[in-house]
């Protein structure tokens, strides 16, 4: 089976189809598949031409979709901590500026510093910085997986054009379905493993919150044994339990020494 002699990464037509696939993906805003290809597989190097650019059109859709998510979540997650920086800079700037002489300043510096954590806790519970960062590395994951797709085409393009042939027509199609089938599956895995850690992050992130509210407030009112009841009626839970009043003790059975070996 002969290959195209250019591959669709060579071409404008494969660049165009790429570009217009990522176009189309921001015009949805949704990272669905598009139809898949049917035609006359009588002449299988255009079919596969075809497919080739529709996965490579697919995988910059997805790229171009979290390229897109990132900016907002990059723009208020700097937003966030920016002001968390200078609400905690300013809290703890205002009391020493009452120290040193100017009088009425030092109060304000409580509400400054509230600010600073509720920017911190909106930040972490809508999850903006680590979905900015997930968004990147999910990216950076498909645009690397699209290079080698790009080079194994091109490798099974450069042995269908120098020849001999390996095998038979269908063996080459099959090999050649095989690389992008491969592809396919590699970056719905990486978009399946984004989301799995999306969902888990946003289940986590108000328990964690809740937790660490908890444990704070505990620790603020004390951190030793609740006690109940008078101190009389307190029950002593040791590592043995105790025994009723009147009751004989008992001892943990022993096995007998056995007797010297002959």
């Amino acid at each position: 089976m002969s290959q195209p002699e250019k591959g669709p990464e060579g071409g404008p037509e494969g660049r165009a189809g790429g570009l217009a696939g990522a176009r189309e993906g921001r015009r949805r805003g949704d990272l669905t598949s598009g139809p898949f290809p049917h035609g006359d597989w009588g002449e299988p190097a255009a079919r596969l031409d075809e497919l080739y650019r529709r996965v490579e059109g697919e995988a910059l859709r997805t790229v171009e979709w979290y390229l897109t998510d990132r900016r907002g979540k990059r723009g208020a997650a700097r937003a966030l901590r920016l002001g968390s920086v200078l609400g905690a800079a300013a809290g703890l700037a205002l009391p020493l500026l009452e120290a040193v002489g100017v009088a009425g300043v030092g109060p304000w510096g409580y509400p400054l510093l509230l600010g600073a954590v509720a920017c911190l806790a909106c930040d972490r519970w809508f999850g903006l910085t680590s979905g900015w960062m997930r968004d990147v590395a999910t990216a950076q994951a498909v645009q690397r997986r699209l290079e080698a797709l790009r080079y194994e085409w091109a490798t099974e393009s450069v042995r269908e054009a120098l020849g001999p042939t390996e095998g038979t027509a269908g063996e080459a199609a099959e090999r050649c379905l095989g690389v992008l089938r491969r592809f396919s599956e590699d970056v719905t895995e990486l978009v399946r493993a984004e989301t799995a850690d999306w969902m888990l992050e946003f289940r986590g992130g108000g328990t964690a919150l809740l937790t660490q509210t908890t444990t704070a407030a505990a620790a603020g009112g004390g951190g030793g044994g609740r006690e109940e009841g008078p101190p009389g009626g307190r029950v002593a839970v040791g590592r043995f339990p105790s025994q009723p009043p009147g009751a004989r003790p008992t001892m943990p059975r022993q096995r007998p020494p056995e007797g010297p070996r002959l």
